[in-house]
């Protein structure tokens, strides 16, 4: 398998785009395989041979770097290309069938067993509770994708057996022509604008989950969203739908408070788990779906579900302070993500807001906010403050950073309740990532 992989990349004229995490994880690799192959590094930042010494005694290796590092993508035959760079303003029609990522890679010429998981919200929640499923039943598996960890860090050691379970985003779905054994499609939402020339492209990119796949392939997606509904198409896969609303058409579903696999009923919504509200209920009926199909041990499926602890913030409890709950759903990018979170924890009297703007839109938003019985908004910039010219004005604080409004939420929640950061906008412009923004969040609230 490696060595079909590395058969493709020999002799060719290689551009590695992107020199971060998975583009330092491609040049390892090529390099260990083809230590003489001439290889094109392109880069935003300027001078990045000066932070990599290896880079430095490469006599094989060409720098492409600053503002007009995608400059002449055509003159490539192959285009690794890292999930964070945006093709929103290019052109990619002359070589888009050049681009490859990692994943893509490996689901071409590795011969495993794959489930990907894919959706604008729950794919990390669901990716990890599946490997926790396959693996507590002895199942030879392993974790890769978009949690950190560059796919090409583990492929010399994969073997044949091994299950692969795969989160999937957007970006390094966006020109993938492979798809997995299992595609699991949660949900689409407006996410991700500053990437894709619109909505629709964004959701275009997530239905390659499905797209390539084969007869004996199977899907899962929801049909409670209307962006799947809308676009999903026939494919050569077998179906099958996921509702939790109990639509009477679908093939695993819930009915009055029990979810069926077809006509078998297989889980008890009040069982016990720490996985709490409607949608992270929804992920898990996509997780008994999956056992189902692999023919697995359901009551042990079920244990491993109960036993499962939320990911770090995704509606994770930070503890108990001056008896006020607070919670950390920095995941929650979007503004259904938000409202979800709030639904899911009943008693949320603050709720700390606001991110970068990538224009998404904020209507439905604003009127669920007047609407409801949360008592504080916290609104930080720039999405917060927009905002607060539209709520009522006793709901309402408006701070500068994430330790005033921490400081503010202190002050003003009442004993018994909940404080709860989720900014429904992302992190970036004011923070690294969302995992920094909650990282501060947690000191702040633990800090006396």
């Amino acid at each position: 398998m490696i060595n079909d992989l590395i058969d493709f990349f020999r002799d060719k004229r290689i551009l590695i785009l992107g020199f971060g995490r998975e583009g330092i994880s491609t040049y390892n690799l090529i390099r260990k395989y083809l230590p003489e192959q001439k290889l094109f590094i392109a880069d935003k930042k300027e001078n990045i041979q000066d932070n990599f010494d290896f880079l430095k005694k490469d006599n094989f290796v060409t720098i492409i770097s600053g503002e007009n590092y995608l400059d002449n993508l055509k003159d490539y035959d192959i285009i690794m290309k890292s999930p964070g760079i945006s093709f929103a303003n290019l052109d990619t029609l002359e070589y888009q069938n050049k681009i490859k990522s990692q994943l893509e890679l490996l689901l071409e010429f590795f011969d495993n067993f794959t489930i990907g998981i894919t959706g604008t919200k729950g794919k990390s929640t669901t990716s990890s509770l599946i490997y926790k499923v396959l693996k507590e039943q002895n199942k030879n598996c392993i974790l890769l994708g978009n949690i950190g960890i560059p796919v090409f860090n583990f492929i010399d050691n994969l073997t044949q057996d091994v299950i692969m379970v795969l989160e999937m985003s957007s970006h390094q779905l966006e020109f993938m022509k492979h798809s997995p054994n299992i595609a699991i499609l949660l949900n689409i939402y407006e996410e991700h604008l500053d990437h894709y020339k619109s909505y629709e492209k964004y959701a275009e990119a997530k239905c390659n989950i499905y797209k390539y796949q084969k007869n004996s392939d199977y899907f899962l997606y929801s049909a409670d969203n209307d962006m799947l509904c809308k676009i999903v198409k026939d494919t050569n896969a077998t179906t099958y739908k996921v509702s939790i609303s109990g639509k009477s058409d679908c093939d695993i579903f819930l009915k009055e408070e029990k979810v069926f696999f077809k006509d078998k009923y297989i889980y008890d919504k009040n069982e016990k788990r720490n996985l709490v509200g409607d949608y992270n209920l929804n992920n898990i009926m996509f997780v008994l779906g999956v056992s189902e199909i692999l023919g697995l041990n359901m009551k042990e499926t079920i244990k491993s579900i109960s036993d499962f602890k939320t990911l770090n913030h995704r509606l994770e409890l930070v503890g108990n302070y001056d008896d006020v709950l607070y919670y950390d759903n920095s995941i929650g990018t979007i503004p259904k993500a938000t409202i979800e979170a709030v639904k899911a924890l009943k008693i949320v009297d603050t709720l700390i807001i606001g991110g970068m703007d990538r224009g998404l839109d904020y209507t439905e938003f604003i009127k669920y906010l007047n609407q409801s019985e949360i008592s504080n908004i916290i609104c930080m910039p720039k999405t917060g403050h927009d905002i607060a010219k539209e709520l009522k004005k006793e709901k309402c604080y408006i701070v500068d950073t994430l330790e005033e409004a921490v400081s503010t939420a202190k002050q003003v929640t009442k004993k018994g309740k909940i404080c709860l950061l989720s900014p429904a906008a992302a992190s970036y412009g004011f923070f690294k990532n969302f995992e920094e923004k909650g990282d501060l969040y947690q000191k702040l609230v633990k800090s006396t």
